[in-house]
């Protein structure tokens, strides 16, 4: 049983909802002390001469943050600055206190870095972004600054890592599920109390697509509660294209309809299920993984042997976990969905996401 499945079972009884209860106040004195530290000058925040901003929420997973960095990182990249991304990179199988640095080297292992920062530095190959992983992201944004002279710093879910002075906090908010069920890790999602949005100079919520007109102003009238001066954007995560990983190549999205079975290991893997609905797919048969999964061979030779000949979709997020035999198991038919993040309302709300990540952009573009 993972860990959601008995959080969901122990909320179905007194005893279990209690511990949970109780759990989630001392997770929350926690997070309060931390944050407290700083606040009161018991530990200092290391500032880099770079401008630094973060990317992050306030709930555990699902938020589509990975796609907001990716965004924000080309939008920087293609304007000529100097951008590279820090990452924590959760989850490695490589433990280690060293600084990783994933830049133009193809034989990089997603092992020593993490599943997603390894994947965003082959989407970003083309745009010369280096991924700079470590546990201390204040010596992962020192070292990005001494490699790449970089002029702006993207700290990839760090809202809640205080130790490196940032200059501007964009937080994401899941239309689907805001606040996390309005109670803290591990009864509810929330990372932090509610009051962290004060931290925010600007709101990007997610999922937009998924929640009705009169949802996404209740969470905006919650969110100016808290945070009456940001703004709030809102976005949508577009399908671009298939990938046959097969093949190398480009798929159309009108190519793949009718059946077809998918895997992933997401925060919600609903929202991909979803979306590949929304594609004409009639999805035969689904696989779920605990978020970050590593992929066996076995696993693999499961999808072969019961997908009965359908195509196989996932995500480039599971893809790049895929064991260095694969094409040995996988028969072909195998896809991943690209999918980029698209802020809502035009040209004029975009600037106001970039805006935020420099303030020099708008000028920058005229």
């Amino acid at each position: 049983m993972d860990a959601l499945a008995l959080r969901e079972k122990m909320k179905n009884n007194f005893l279990g909802r209690a511990v949970l209860h109780a759990a989630s106040k001392i997770y929350g004195f926690g997070a309060w002390l931390d944050r407290a530290c700083y606040d009161n000058g018991w530990k200092t925040a290391k500032s880099v001469n770079s401008r630094v901003v973060c990317i992050g929420n306030i709930t555990a997973g699902g938020t589509g943050k990975t796609t907001a960095v990716l965004l924000a990182a080309t939008a920087l990249a293609k304007e000529g600055l100097r951008v590279a991304i820090v990452s924590r990179g959760y989850k490695r199988q490589q433990k280690t206190d060293d600084v990783v640095v994933l830049f133009d080297n193809p034989d990089a292992d997603w092992r020593s870095a993490g599943d997603e920062p390894y994947m965003m530095s082959r989407v970003l190959n083309q745009y010369k972004v280096p991924i700079v992983i470590g546990r201390d992201r204040a010596a992962a944004a020192t070292e990005a600054l001494r490699r790449f002279k970089s002029q702006i710093i993207l700290l990839d879910d760090g809202l809640q890592h205080h130790k490196l002075k940032r200059d501007a906090n964009i937080i994401l908010i899941d239309a689907k599920n805001p606040f996390g069920g309005g109670h803290l890790l591990p009864l509810g999602n929330l990372r932090e109390p509610m009051s962290a949005l004060k931290r925010g100079a600007l709101f990007v919520l997610t999922h937009c697509d998924q929640a009705t007109e009169r949802e996404l102003e209740d969470i905006k009238d919650k969110i100016r509660e808290y945070n009456d001066c940001a703004e709030i954007l809102e976005s949508v995560h577009e399908p671009e294209y298939y990938f046959d990983v097969c093949k190398g190549q480009k798929t159309d999205l009108k190519q793949i309809k009718g059946a077809a079975a998918c895997f992933s290991a997401l925060g919600h893997p609903e929202t991909f299920e979803n979306t590949l609905r929304g594609l004409g797919l009639e999805l035969k048969q689904v696989w779920r993984f605990p978020d970050h999964e590593h992929y066996t061979q076995d696993h693999l030779r499961t999808f072969e042997q019961t997908r009965n000949g359908l195509p196989l979709i996932t995500t480039f997020k599971d893809f790049v976990k895929f064991p260095d035999n694969w094409r040995e198991i996988l028969s072909g038919g195998v896809y991943v969905l690209s999918v980029n993040l698209k802020i809502r309302g035009g040209e004029g709300e975009l600037n106001k996401f970039t805006d935020a990540l420099y303030p020099k952009f708008s000028q920058m573009k005229k």
